[in-house]
């Protein structure tokens, strides 16, 4: 299992965005998203991957969003992962991070975003989010 960050902001009166990343190795847009570390929960694995892929420091939910299934394709080995998602409201973007230069960022509206993600999953988590996320920001 691996953790993932769905990371917003609040973007004008009644408005968010939410940070989608490429990955390194096809480009795609993705979330930040990982393995767990050592003794972390799914919530914090969330948050460092936000920090590392990201540059994004914020609060995080300690309930998920939901989950998404996808195939990993790493040096020619496939492996089937599912991703277990927290919201992570963004309080910093730092201009400097881990993997700055291996990756971009783009803040889009969550169904902008929606419409960018290969993932069926993913996609349902990012439209859902569009509709739900004023619970998140009460």
């Amino acid at each position: 299992m691996q953790a993932g960050a769905l990371v917003w902001r609040r973007a004008g009166k009644g408005k968010v965005e939410v940070l989608l990343i490429t990955s390194r190795g096809t480009g795609r847009w993705v979330l930040p998203k990982g393995w767990l570390d050592g003794g972390e929960d799914v919530a914090q694995a969330a948050a460092r991957e936000a920090w590392e892929e990201a540059g994004i420091e914020g609060t995080v939910s300690e309930s998920p969003l939901g989950s998404y299934d996808y195939v990993k394709v790493d040096d020619g080995h496939i492996q089937p992962c599912r991703v277990t998602v927290h919201a992570l409201a963004m309080v910093r973007q730092q201009a400097d991070w881990p993997e700055r230069g291996e990756r971009e960022r783009q803040w889009l509206p969550a169904a902008e975003a929606a419409e960018r993600v290969d993932e069926p999953g993913l996609r349902a988590l990012l439209q859902a989010f569009d509709t739900d996320w004023k619970k998140l920001a009460a």
